[in-house]
């Protein structure tokens, strides 16, 4: 008998029906993967089974008034074929046609209660994926385009808030969305750039984190020649920003006539009032140290873990500057590189830092110190030739790099005085602050003067200029119990505690968040 063998054709075709098997099995679920889970269609795809007309519609359940409308696909949807294999579709994602849902909800009210028409020629600002867009186009707003760093067209052009690429009175309707204007780094220049472009008599919507009522006034501010219309509190869409308020701001009147040009903030009314905003601050701040201590060196130290700043208490997202004025700077390291630089929460905002000192032994140091502007000269009531003593105090403060020079006091030019004295330059330090500051800005100051404070506190109120301060950060000094002799008070100054105590608490009760300093 001869033996049996196998063929080798029905072994091949064996090998071969396994394959084709195999890979009908891998289209199967790549069909089903693009289809029902990504939602894409095989336009966008790597492969086809079949092609779908060139006028096929989008259609958004639940966006337009009627419950669905359409976009033809062929003008916003499809892809370059470059496109297909650098990103996924985004216009047919669960995120994409949630954010849709929710600005054709916002629009549909705006619409409903007269802020926004059909015809209204739009713009959405800062929209990277254009959502805002695609959604006021749903409803029937045709005339709309948006802005972003990177284009994405046709939905969004090349832009950016603080700078946009359009005329004067351009839009009749603005639209910010998704907290745009709070992670701005320039949020005044960017609401300038909405009343730039905005039509007057036309209408700006912006949404905005709801938070306190402080940074509520600041936002207010930056619109100055806007009217508030209403505000109201809503749900977002995703977790990134729960909780939204909503802004509707008119533009009242004509106040731009070109990019760059501010608002005249107008005459100062040196009978300034604190508002009320402000108040509401101070009554959170810790309290004040009422009994005089015994070891001042050391209480005032420990205070300042008790300080409540104002940064803690309140968001300052929408000042147009922030700015640190330390009056009496001393050396770098004595307070703006110690305690400013390093401990004082800044929000991530990048603060101007102005070093005013007159003591000629620390000027040479910041003139190696970048981004701090130095005026050497003595903070004071008026512009006027003074005389400057430096008190050799051989005790050096933590952080100090001044090797152990004393303090230096300022006395008009006529008056009588020992040791080290010096001819300084003094300058009106109320006045300056208003020239270099407004009510925009945030502003924090510390004041070390050796005893001028009870010269310059009057004069901030006496010019106004109190109120552009938002936070003071203040040493107070008085005849107090010296480190070296037990039970002896220091001489080197005629006030008492009490008189301190009264200068803190007429700042706390005009509104300004003051704290104890040493």
């Amino acid at each position: 008998m001869e033996p049996t063998t196998v063929g080798k054709p029905g072994f091949l075709r064996n090998i071969f029906g396994r394959v084709l098997l195999f890979g009908v099995l891998i289209i199967i679920v790549r069909f089903a993967y693009v289809v029902t889970v990504t939602g894409e269609s095989c336009d966008i795809g790597d492969f086809c089974f079949f092609s779908f007309s060139d006028n096929l519609n989008l259609v958004i359940p639940g966006s337009g008034g009627s419950g669905t409308s359409a976009v033809t696909a062929n003008n916003v949807v499809r892809s370059t074929s470059s496109e297909v294999h650098s990103r996924r579709d985004p216009y047919t994602t669960k995120e994409w046609i949630g954010a849709v849902r929710f600005y054709s909800s916002v629009f549909q009210d705006l619409i409903s209660e007269g802020y926004l028409s059909p015809h209204a020629k739009s713009l959405c600002v800062e929209t990277p994926n254009g959502q805002d867009v695609f959604a006021l186009k749903e409803i029937g707003v045709d005339d709309a385009i948006g802005i972003s760093k990177k284009q994405s067209k046709p939905l969004v052009i090349k832009g950016e808030g603080h700078m946009m690429p359009f005329g004067n009175n351009t839009f009749d309707f603005i639209f910010v969305g998704g907290g745009a204007l709070d992670r701005s780094l320039k949020p005044a220049d960017f609401a300038s750039e909405i009343i730039r472009t905005l039509k007057p008599e036309g209408f700006a919507v912006v949404h905005a984190k709801a938070k306190d009522t402080y940074s509520f006034n600041s936002f207010i501010d930056l619109f100055d020649s806007c009217k508030l219309v209403k505000f109201h509190d809503i749900d977002g869409f995703n977790s990134s920003m729960p909780h939204i308020r909503e802004y509707v701001l008119k533009k009242e009147v004509e106040t731009f006539l070109g990019r760059g040009l501010d608002k005249p903030d107008g005459i100062f009314d040196k009978k300034c009032t604190v508002p009320g905003h402000k108040h509401e601050l101070v009554r959170d701040a810790e309290p004040l140290i009422l009994e005089e201590p015994l070891k001042p060196w050391i209480t005032l130290k420990r205070n300042i873990a008790n300080i409540k700043y104002m940064t803690s208490l309140a968001d300052i997202s929408f000042k147009r500057r922030y700015v640190y004025v330390d009056v009496g700077a001393r050396s770098y390291g004595s307070s703006i590189g110690s305690w400013f630089r390093k401990q004082y929460p800044k929000q991530n905002k990048t603060f101007e830092v102005y070093a005013i000192e007159a003591d000629r032994a620390f000027h040479e140091e910041y003139k190696r110190k970048k981004r701090i502007k130095l005026l050497p000269y003595a903070a004071w009531v008026r512009n006027e030739t003074l005389s400057f003593e430096i008190n050799h105090d051989q005790h050096k403060e933590p952080g100090d790099k001044s090797g152990g020079r004393g303090m230096g006091r300022i006395q008009p030019a006529n008056s009588l005085m020992g040791g080290e004295v010096n001819r300084i330059q003094g300058f009106d330090f109320a006045e300056w602050l208003k020239n270099t500051v407004t009510q925009k800005d945030f502003v924090v100051m510390k004041m070390d003067v050796e005893g001028t404070e009870f010269d310059l506190i009057p004069r901030l109120f006496e010019t106004g200029a109190i109120c552009l301060i938002d936070e003071i950060f203040l040493e107070c000094h008085y005849s107090r119990w010296q480190r070296c002799c037990p039970g002896q008070r220091s001489s080197k100054y005629d006030k008492t505690y009490g008189q301190c105590l009264d200068m803190f608490n007429s700042l706390r009760e005009s509104g300004v968040l003051v704290h104890q300093w040493w």
